[in-house]
Order: C-alpha cells, then structure tokens, then sequence
C-alpha cells in the first residue's frame, strides 16, 4: 500500500484514482496519521432485465382491502368485549 500526504494528494488525485482502480492499495496521510484509503466500489450484480421484472410481477403478493376504514375499526375494537 502505497502512503500520500494530503498535499501530494491534491496535486495528483487522478493518478492516485487510477492506481487504486488498478488494485494498488493508496493510502492518505495528514501530519503522517492516515486519514483516508482509496479503493474502487464494487460493481453492481447485472442490470435489471424486463424478464426480471415479470418474474417479481409474477409472485407479488395482493393486498386485500380492507371492509372497515379506520374510524370503523377503531369503535369495532372499542367495543368488543375482552
């Protein structure tokens, strides 16, 4: 893993961007503490594909509606016996 101070840093971004793409391990120093590693964000599985979509339309679950609206089933609960 290769160190850089803050300034260095600044100056050479890119590059540094493109190592740490390439595998290298870059790290950023302040006052030589590290402070920062760059390294690249995986990749995303695969895009999402119209087939994808049918298959989730396929097993989605239906809500049912329901008989009562809310102040119904409030007085219903209310006054049911326990």
């Amino acid at each position: 893993m290769s160190e850089h101070s803050v300034d260095h840093a600044e100056r050479n971004l890119s590059d540094l961007i493109d190592r740490a793409l390439s595998g290298e391990g870059v790290l950023i120093t302040r006052q030589g503490r590290p402070v920062v590693a760059l390294h690249p964000i995986r990749q995303s599985g695969r895009p999402v594909l119209p087939e994808d979509l049918d298959w989730l339309a396929q097993r989605r679950i239906r809500t049912r509606r329901p008989s009562d609206d809310a102040g119904q089933l409030v007085s219903r609960l209310r006054d049911e016996e326990w």
